[in-house]
Order: structure tokens, then C-alpha cells, then sequence
């Protein structure tokens, strides 16, 4: 999946580890840390041990009718979609996090006082922040995973909040012993930020998303025929997979110069609706050979 970027590799690669406002607590410098082919292997290296660990957590939550390496092979198609999402970036790193609280959300109605879990995926939500400002968002789908795993109780919507400002705390506090604490107040600004109404976008980049949205429609008809049929937690989280799709794809705004490797927040929900459709089509010759003109068409635009 990943000929195309070695074929013709970049003359340069950057790698911003860190939030600029981050880099005053962990002075870690990795921009220019290494070569462009490094950097591409460590990336698809990262890849392959988040895809196990994803497929992991999907079949450790009997999300698919039987355990099997769809999710992993969906999840590593997925990230091979365009020439940026196979370069290190804060993107990539915040895979790892997300997956972590996919597991932790997953797990809310299995337990009988679910306050320290929540507090846990607050704190996680804020370390991913240091990383990629946009992670914030996923502050949204603790409120959505409470409603759809949870009866009310204030204390777990609380909890989420307290375990989020705390990382955000000790950093505030680094900042006033170094007498930059102006400084951190212009870490909220983009959350001012208006969402855009007006994209200028170059269609013929994303052609190759068409196969992605064939299968994803196809996965939701079938989802939908089972639904009901389906446990309630299994149903549950499917809802809650969409619309942590649907945040992590609309919190590019929150990073005025963002890059196409954000949407690589997007590929671990995204992919379970993928594994979803191969795990339950019925007609052999026709989800083969739909999988083939997927990866023959992700290869083909690659390189053209």
C-alpha cells in the first residue's frame, strides 16, 4: 500500500511532535529528527502496531459477527488512502489515543461505576491535545458515549471535565513558573474559531474516496438490515463510532493550517464500518472484487 511514497520519496519531511504551546513543558525537537525514508518506515511501522492493536479492541468487543484481521486490514487500507496520511505526523500519534478511548468508551456499560474510566478518557483527551490541538473535540463524545452507554449521573459528566482540566492545570501552572502565563490563555483561541463556510477543494484528489463511499454505503444498508437483530451494546456502538467519524472529521477548523493528515482521525471508526460490510456480504465474487478495484484504485491515484 505504501509503493507509491517509497517510489518517489519527498526531498523533505517535517514532523511537528508537539503543539507549539506544549513544547514550553516537553522540549522535544524531532522536526528535522529524520531522513524522509525514516520518517515514511517508523510511520508505516506505527501503522501495522496500530492496526493490531485496533483489531484487538474490535474483536475484544464482538463488534464483528466473528473475530478475524478485517478491522487491522481496513484499518491499514484505510491509512494508506493518501500520500500524507503515510508520513509521521501529530495525526498519526493520536491514533494510538484514540484507539485507547474507543477501548475505554466500549467499556462504560460493561461496569457498574464507570467515574474513574471517564476521568481516565478526560486526562487521555487532554495528553492528545498537547499533541494535535483538534483531539479536543473528542471532549464531545464522552457527553455522546454517556448518553448512549450511561443513565445520567453528574458526577461521571463531571468526571470527563476534571480528568481533561487537569492535564491542562499542570500545564498552566508550568506556564506561570516560567512567567508565561499570558501566553496560555492564547492556547483557547481557536476555539473562537468560526466554522468555514466557503472550501476550496480539488475533486480530482478525491476521487478515490468513491470506492470508500460505495462500501460505506453498503456496510450502513446491511448495518441497518441487522440492527435490530444485533446486541444493544453492539447497536450502541456503532452510533457511537459515527459520530466520533463525523467529530473527527469536522474539527479541522480548530487548526486554521491544517493538512489532509488530519482526516486520519477518521480511519479507526471508519474502519469498523468497512470490516461491518466484508464481515457480513454474502456474495463472495462480489466483496473480492470490490476490495480489489478499492486497493487497485487507492494504488492507481496514488500515482497518477
Amino acid at each position: 500500500m505504501r509503493i507509491a511514497i517509497f517510489y518517489e520519496v519527498p526531498p523533505q519531511l517535517n514532523f511537528d511532535f508537539l503543539e507549539p504551546f506544549a513544547r514550553l513543558l516537553i522540549n522535544i525537537n524531532l522536526d528535522n529528527a529524520f531522513t524522509p525514508s525514516t520518517n515514511i518506515a517508523i510511520a508505516s511501522m506505527l501503522v501495522f502496531i496500530q492496526a493490531l492493536i485496533f483489531n484487538y479492541v474490535v474483536n475484544n468487543h464482538n463488534l464483528l459477527a466473528k473475530p478475524s484481521f478485517l478491522p487491522a486490514l481496513m484499518f491499514v487500507t484505510g491509512t494508506s488512502l493518501f500520500m500524507p496520511f503515510m508520513i509521521l505526523s501529530p495525526a498519526l500519534v493520536s491514533n494510538f489515543l484514540l484507539i485507547w478511548i474507543i477501548d475505554k468508551f466500549l467499556k462504560l456499560g460493561k461496569s457498574a461505576n464507570s467515574i474513574t474510566t471517564v476521568f481516565d478518557i478526560g486526562m487521555i483527551i487532554g495528553l492528545g491535545t498537547l499533541v494535535y490541538f483538534p483531539f479536543m473535540v473528542m471532549m464531545v463524545m464522552i457527553f455522546l458515549a454517556l448518553l448512549l452507554f450511561r443513565a445520567f449521573s453528574w458526577r461521571e459528566w463531571v468526571a470527563g471535565v476534571t480528568g481533561f482540566l487537569t492535564v491542562f492545570f499542570f500545564l498552566a501552572v508550568f506556564y506561570y513558573w516560567n512567567d508565561n502565563l499570558s501566553l496560555f490563555y492564547q492556547i483557547w483561541k481557536p476555539l473562537g474559531n468560526k466554522f468555514p463556510s466557503v472550501f476550496k477543494i480539488n475533486y480530482n484528489d478525491y476521487l478515490v474516496l468513491i470506492p470508500v463511499a460505495i462500501i460505506i454505503i453498503l456496510a450502513s444498508l446491511q448495518l441497518r438490515e441487522n440492527f435490530f437483530r444485533s446486541f444493544i451494546s453492539t447497536r450502541k456502538a456503532f452510533q457511537l463510532l459515527f459520530f466520533m467519524f463525523i467529530v473527527a472529521a469536522a474539527s479541522f477548523y480548530l487548526k486554521p493550517d491544517f493538512r489532509t493528515w488530519h482526516f486520519l482521525l477518521c480511519v479507526p471508526p471508519g474502519a469498523v464500518l468497512l470490516a461491518y460490510y466484508f464481515s457480513n456480504a454474502k456474495k463472495r465474487w462480489f466483496y473480492e472484487t470490490l476490495f480489489l478495484l478499492f486497493v487497485l484504485s487507492v494504488q492507481y491515484f496514488l500515482f497518477v
